[in-house]
C-alpha cells in the first residue's frame, strides 16, 4: 500500500482564467499564503504528484476533466483532510452548489466574490486541517518560539536580536529552523502558521 503524502503549507488555485487566478493568488499571497495557479485539471493532478496541496481553490469549468472530477481524484489520493474551495461564474445555480458539496467540496462561492468570502473560509478550513497545536509547538525549541512570538508583534531580526541578547546571526539561524520546521517559505507565512496553530494569541 502506497504511503499517503504528507500535506504542505501550498494553497493550489485551480483555474484557466488566468486574470481570475491571478486576482485570487494576489489576495491569498497578501494574507501570507504560498500560492500556486493552475490552468488545468490535468496539470493539478500531475502538480499534485510532487507537491501535495494543504488547501486547493477549484474552478468547475475546466478544460479537460471537469472540476467535478478533480475533487473527486484529489478526495480519492488524499481523503477529507484536504480542504477543497469551489468556485464559479457559470455553474451559479443551488443545484449546481448541492452537487458540488455532494462530490466533495467544502464550500462552493459564485463569481464575483467579496475578499471576505474567499478568506474566511479559507482560513477556517486550513485552521481544521492543521495539525494540532501541541504537534506543532513540539517542533520548536524554546528559544524558536520565542523568536517566533517577537516576529509575530512585528519586531524585525535585528529588534528581535536586541530584545533576546543575541547576534543577528543566531537570530537568522532561529528563524531558517522555524521556516524549515513548519514547513513555510517567508517570515509572514511563519507568522501565519504560528496564527493558525495558535503557538501565538492573535493581536486584539
Amino acid at each position: 500500500m502506497d504511503e499517503q503524502p504528507r500535506p504542505c503549507s501550498k494553497v493550489v488555485v485551480v483555474d484557466d482564467d488566468a486574470v481570475a487566478g491571478q486576482q485570487i493568488r494576489g489576495l491569498l499571497e497578501a494574507a501570507g499564503y504560498d500560492v500556486s495557479v493552475i490552468a488545468s485539471g490535468e496539470e493539478a493532478l500531475e502538480a499534485a504528484r510532487t507537491e501535495p496541496p494543504r488547501l486547493v481553490v477549484l474552478d468547475v469549468c475546466l478544460p479537460g476533466i471537469s472540476g467535478y472530477e478533480l475533487c473527486r481524484e484529489l478526495r480519492n489520493r488524499f481523503g477529507e483532510g484536504l480542504p477543497i474551495i469551489f468556485i464559479s461564474a457559470a455553474r451559479t445555480d443551488s443545484y449546481d452548489r448541492v452537487a458540488g458539496l455532494v462530490v466533495g467540496g467544502d464550500e462552493y462561492l459564485t463569481k464575483p466574490f467579496a475578499d471576505d468570502e474567499l478568506l474566511i473560509p479559507v482560513r477556517r478550513l486550513l485552521r481544521r486541517s492543521a495539525p494540532l497545536p501541541a504537534a506543532i509547538a513540539s517542533r520548536l525549541t524554546k528559544r524558536e518560539r520565542e523568536v517566533l512570538a517577537l516576529l509575530a508583534e512585528g519586531l524585525d531580526p535585528r529588534e528581535i536580536a536586541t530584545r533576546l541578547v543575541l547576534s543577528r546571526k543566531t537570530v537568522a539561524t532561529h528563524l531558517e529552523h522555524v521556516l524549515y520546521k513548519l514547513g513555510v517559505h517567508t517570515q509572514a507565512q511563519a507568522v501565519a502558521a504560528a496564527y493558525r496553530g495558535d503557538i501565538v494569541e492573535i493581536p486584539r
